[in-house]
């Protein structure tokens, strides 16, 4: 029996990943910070799969939080198999407009709380011989979209050149770059999702189960939907000031 860890695990991809890995027969890790939820999430999951779920409630925006993570992470008596970094969220409103201590926020929870527990990770993987990592990131980190797409792009970069530096080890790293995707992200912020075109959407499930087939297959970047693959391919070929302007027409919030 296998064990995953899914950080931002009660709601959207986190939740979807959960449920897939689950019904796969491995035992799960739910991380996030309501208490409560995780351990609804976990009996149901239990119930229905019959595997072994268990709560760890963390904040990532805090020191503390991450360090809890680390600690499950580095534990070798019972190893994680498969790590996914998926906790995140949008603030609203353009560069200026958004408090710092928000922004910095972000920054701790999309890049630090990513370092640190894909390293925590990955050297016991390494141990072993084998592990898998997935980091999501979001197709907003190949266009200019703030500090969440700057944040994104980081993790996009990262998790690439750890892939290439643990190759040979059987540690696999991806990045997974989903589009618009119908979960509780937009909500959360405060923003309108109305100006995105219904063609746009993702469903969660669907992209988890494009990631995990991307993951064995070994890529290290993953951009589960043919028309996002198609947009990203215009977006590198386009003038980058119209790629800007285009990306602020779809409104002041980001895919994910």
């Amino acid at each position: 029996m296998t064990t995953a860890l899914i950080t931002g695990a009660t709601a959207g991809i986190g939740a979807a990943f959960a449920r897939r890995l689950a019904r796969d027969g491995h035992d799960v890790v739910l991380v996030a910070r309501d208490t409560e939820r995780l351990r609804r999430q976990a009996t149901e999951l239990h119930d229905r799969h019959g595997v072994e779920a268990s709560v760890l409630t963390a904040d990532l925006a805090t020191d503390e939080g991450i360090a809890a993570v680390e600690e499950r992470l580095g534990d070798r008596r019972h190893p994680v198999d498969l790590l996914v970094n998926n906790a995140g969220f949008g603030n609203k409103g353009r560069y200026l407009d958004v408090p710092m201590a928000d922004e910095l926020r972000m920054l701790k929870v999309h890049c630090e709380a990513v370092l640190r527990l894909t390293s925590a990770a990955a050297a016991v993987m390494r141990d072993r011989g084998r592990g898998g990592i997935v980091n999501v990131a979001s197709v907003a980190a190949f266009v200019p979209r703030g500090t969440y797409g700057a944040s994104k792009a980081w993790v996009v970069q990262f998790t690439m050149g750890a892939a290439r530096d643990l190759g040979g080890t059987g540690v696999r790293l991806m990045a997974l770059c989903p589009g618009f995707v119908r979960t509780e992200f937009h909500q959360r912020a405060g923003m309108s999702a109305e100006s995105v075109p219904g063609w746009m959407w993702l469903n969660a499930d669907r992209v988890v189960d494009a990631a995990m087939a991307d993951l064995a297959r070994g890529k290290s970047l993953s951009v589960p939907d043919p028309r996002y693959k198609a947009l990203l391919g215009l977006a590198r070929l386009a003038p980058r000031g119209l790629v800007s302007r285009a990306s602020s027409t779809t409104g002041r919030f980001s895919p994910k």
